[in-house]
């Protein structure tokens, strides 16, 4: 035990207040080694005192770079990009750091985890010695939070990486700007009524009202009342004068989801109100001057529906001045890990409960399966498995019952297909552009982060010849 161990030992002033900080804190000599940690830093990183013997910081922090063996922290070949050992030396020279933010992957218990972390550093001298104080602090969960609200923020209420989703924000930007009639098709629970909303608000009405109808709920004569409004005796239990969604949404923007739904009475009265922007009451002789853009949605294919003679086809070419697809969940599984994450950010923090996790037996289940349902099943699925875990790490035996009972020759055929995909070329691009982060990699393939790594041991020559 050195001498500034023994006088932290001795003053019970000293040892009360370094124990009561709510940050993890190490204490380091010169060589980098560690002396001393407090009880916040054994309790957030799994330290001990026993374990510190002879250990530098990567070392009792369980840095991966750091399994070679003894010795190697500070030394080995990818410390030169250590975001820890900068500062570290920089408080050794007597200099202080502030708050620098550090992204590694920690081995916690078997699970290798990526973390985020701040590190504030500050010189001691003691006793003819110099040492140094580092206070690491683990915003890994905040992290994740504010880059998920950021994305959703930004980027127009979806989130995700892939192509078809960054094409799908910047049409919904472009969209925002005009006064077009919008037509939004996509399979139910893709997030329609989302895109919506996202161009009202990016749209010169945002400040007016967005009223949204699901016509395929109501039937033909509550629909008429409910969107054209009625007056007092117009049928059997109208007792009094009842303005309509469209007169509600003057100015502002008329969303009518599942439109394809509707009857061929009810599209020639939604034809003239595009026609005419006029509407009329049930009930009433009088016409009410409407300003309303209309933006519509299926879930069905609305070129068949014309075809098939059950929607006008004059309706069609009225409602679809422009046209905006929305892409089902299975084809971009490289966003799954990313909404997921999002979604368990988001309902924890709205339950006020701890972090959560998904496992990687877990994120493979998630990924392999077809997600009829799209975002909002994932939705439910992702609620469900926070209700049943009582822990901190979700695995496969939180998920409904239904994903773990399909039928194994079908889990392993998508599973197969799914890792057909991983290939020298494809890695490379996903690693480049998550700029050497193999956790984003991985997200970006679409992949578990095991099976990334285990593609990286086994064809690291072929990474290497490209």
């Amino acid at each position: 035990m050195n001498n500034i161990t023994q006088h932290l030992e001795k003053d019970m002033f000293l040892k009360t207040l370094f124990e009561s900080i709510p940050v993890g804190v190490m204490l380091i000599d010169s060589k980098r080694q560690v002396h001393q940690v407090n009880d916040f830093m054994q309790q957030a990183f799994g330290v001990s005192d026993a374990t510190l013997i002879d250990k530098r910081v990567g070392e009792v922090i369980h840095c991966v770079n750091t399994k070679e063996g003894d010795g190697v922290c500070g030394n080995g070949k990818n410390c030169k990009n250590c975001q820890i050992l900068g500062p570290s030396l920089a408080a050794i020279d007597g200099m202080r750091s502030y708050r620098n933010k550090a992204e590694m992957q920690l081995q916690i218990g078997k699970e290798i985890e990526d973390k985020v972390i701040l590190i504030t550093t500050a010189p001691i001298d003691y006793d003819n010695e110099r040492y140094a104080i580092l206070l690491l602090e683990d915003i890994t969960e905040l992290s994740k939070f504010r880059r998920s609200f950021k994305i959703l923020k930004n980027n127009t209420g979806f989130v995700g990486r892939d192509p078809k989703i960054l094409q799908l924000r910047e049409k919904i930007s472009s969209l925002a700007e005009v006064n077009y009639p919008v037509f939004i098709q996509g399979e139910s629970g893709t997030g329609k009524e989302l895109a919506a909303n996202a161009i009202h608000d990016q749209s010169p009405r945002k400040n007016k009202p967005f009223i949204a109808v699901n016509c395929g709920a109501l039937q033909e004569n509550l629909l008429e009342s409910e969107l054209f409004g009625h007056v007092k005796g117009a049928f059997t239990g109208a007792t009094h004068d009842r303005k309509g969604r469209f007169e509600l949404a003057d100015g502002g923007t008329m969303f009518l989801d599942e439109i394809a739904d509707t009857s061929p009475a009810m599209q020639v009265k939604l034809l003239r109100v595009l026609q005419q922007g006029t509407i009329e009451p049930v009930g009433s002789e009088k016409t009410i001057k409407v300003d309303v853009r209309v933006i519509s949605a299926t879930n069905k294919d609305i070129k068949k529906e014309v075809a098939a003679g059950r929607f006008r086809e004059d309706l069609y070419y009225r409602l679809c001045v422009v046209p905006l697809f929305i892409p089902p969940l299975r084809q971009r599984r490289g966003d799954i890990p990313l909404l997921a994450e999002y979604i368990l950010n988001t309902v924890t923090h709205d339950l006020g409960r701890e972090p959560v996790t998904l496992s990687e037996s877990t994120l493979d289940v998630i990924l392999d399966y077809a997600w009829p349902g799209n975002v909002r099943e994932l939705q439910n699925v992702i609620q469900f498995a926070i209700v049943h875990c009582k822990g901190r790490i979700i695995s496969p035996e939180h998920l409904p019952p239904h994903f773990l009972n399909r039928d194994d020759d079908v889990k392993k055929k998508k599973r197969k297909s799914r890792k057909r995909k991983v290939d020298a070329k494809s890695v490379m691009q996903a690693l480049a552009g998550a700029n050497g982060n193999r956790v984003k990699a991985a997200n970006m393939l679409g992949v578990s982060r095991a099976t990334l790594y285990r593609y990286l041991e086994g064809n690291s020559e072929n990474i290497k010849k490209k």
